[in-house]
């Protein structure tokens, strides 16, 4: 381990910053790694047998402190005292791993739920031409569900889902675009028709790139310009295919030919401007654009979340409606799922889940070489005190940290309850 010196444990003192060379079960701290906080603390470790740690001079608050004599008598924490303190720890790592278990269930709840909207996604998409009142019904049917969670709960949780499959590109990020558009308007305060009008539309407003041959759409070498256009063409395609479905609402038909309009008139296909464009097509275009970020196109490599978000900040003042850029960093907050950050106790972890109401709190899942990766701890940053120091680029991560983590190629969100 880099930047360390093993030392003796009567050297430690309040303040240093520790590693222990023991497995995560067999000690009572909840990490393996932490800023020494009471002498009672440095007691407890040598009642453990520990004779050596590991030390972190450029994390500790104050120096090693000299090896006392021999005959120097220290004042140590009385056996009685100790064991209480060892159970408190023992009952509250506990207690931890017990909501860890409660997180990857409510995880595992919303993946379901996840796959289950994708599945409806593809029928509803598979339907249109033969049965267009059914497509758009079973898609309206699941926009409402989901509003009715957004506008009934208190306490929503943006989580990270698993990776995407090859096939699914196009439905992962229509429902990324769709659960993501529907958070901000809610945030908003948006009317309940509103939200489940710009769910709906954010639902179908890529299908048109079905219609755009594989071989252009999967391109692997750049795009000659009659490619180009066509693929600048799959908004209008989009709204096409919807055509022959007279249920679809009208209010909803305008943001999908102008999910790629920007407000200074750069965008396409029309190259429209400022008041030309209604909310819900101003709305979708900040969230369409910040989820090309996050996962790549043909032309951009994928950015992190946070990445994407500081780049929307910075370099889309005139092409984007910043009340809604400042809505969605307020809403998934400025370290939102999938990030991968250094936390201030020195550790390496990823964002898995963001509660609304306490976006500078997420939920990190860290690296542990200690603790098997499926049992990888997932932390509260507010109840434990550490912040985030940093937000990294996943080519920063060393080999084995990288494999650990396993960051998502793409970047796809599900909403649950806390």
């Amino acid at each position: 381990m880099k930047n360390t010196v093993k030392v003796s444990i009567d050297e430690i003192q309040v303040g240093n910053f520790i590693c222990l060379p023991v497995s995560w079960k067999d000690h009572p701290f909840l990490f393996s790694r932490f800023k020494v906080k009471s002498q009672s603390q440095i007691d407890l470790i040598k009642s453990l047998g520990i004779e050596t740690v590991l030390f972190v001079p450029t994390k500790s608050d104050t120096e090693l402190r000299d090896k006392p004599a021999k005959d120097a008598k220290e004042v140590l924490t009385d056996t009685a005292s100790l064991d209480k303190l060892k159970l408190e720890m023992d009952q509250y790592k506990h207690d931890q791993i017990e909501t860890q278990k409660k997180l990857r269930r409510g995880l595992k709840k919303t993946e379901q739920q996840f796959d289950r909207s994708l599945s409806i996604m593809r029928s509803s998409i598979s339907k249109l031409g033969s049965r267009p009142l059914n497509a758009v019904n079973d898609a309206k049917d699941m926009v409402s569900s989901m509003t009715t969670m957004l506008l009934n709960s208190d306490d929503l949780v943006l989580h990270l889902m698993g990776d995407v499959k090859p096939g699914d590109l196009i439905y992962h990020h229509s429902l990324n675009v769709s659960v993501l558009c529907m958070m901000l308007a809610k945030s908003l305060n948006w009317s309940r028709e509103e939200i489940e009008q710009i769910g709906l539309g954010a639902l179908f407003h890529d299908i048109g790139k079905l219609k755009i041959p594989s071989n252009v759409l999967n391109k692997q070498a750049p795009l000659n310009k009659p490619e180009q256009n066509l693929i600048k063409q799959h908004p209008l395609m989009s709204l096409n295919f919807l055509k022959i479905a007279d249920t679809f609402p009208e209010e909803a038909k305008p943001m999908i030919a102008n999910h790629h309009e920007f407000l200074d008139g750069s965008g396409y296909p029309k190259g429209l401007k400022g008041d030309e464009l209604d909310k819900y097509s101003q709305l979708i275009t900040v969230v369409n654009e910040y989820d090309d970020l996050c996962n790549g196109t043909k032309t951009t490599k994928a950015k992190t979340p946070y990445a994407s978000l500081g780049y929307i900040y910075k370099n889309y003042k005139d092409k984007l409606n910043q009340e809604y850029v400042g809505t969605l960093i307020k809403t998934i907050g400025i370290y939102p799922p999938g990030s991968v950050v250094e936390l201030s106790s020195g550790q390496f972890g990823m964002v898995m889940s963001v509660n609304i109401n306490k976006i500078l709190y997420p939920q990190i899942m860290l690296y542990d070489a200690l603790v098997p990766k499926e049992q990888a701890p997932i932390i509260d940053l507010e109840r434990e005190e550490i912040s985030i120091a940093r937000c990294l680029p996943i080519s920063a991560l060393p080999e084995n940290i990288l494999k650990y983590l396993s960051p998502r190629e793409r970047i796809s969100y599900g909403i649950g309850q806390g």
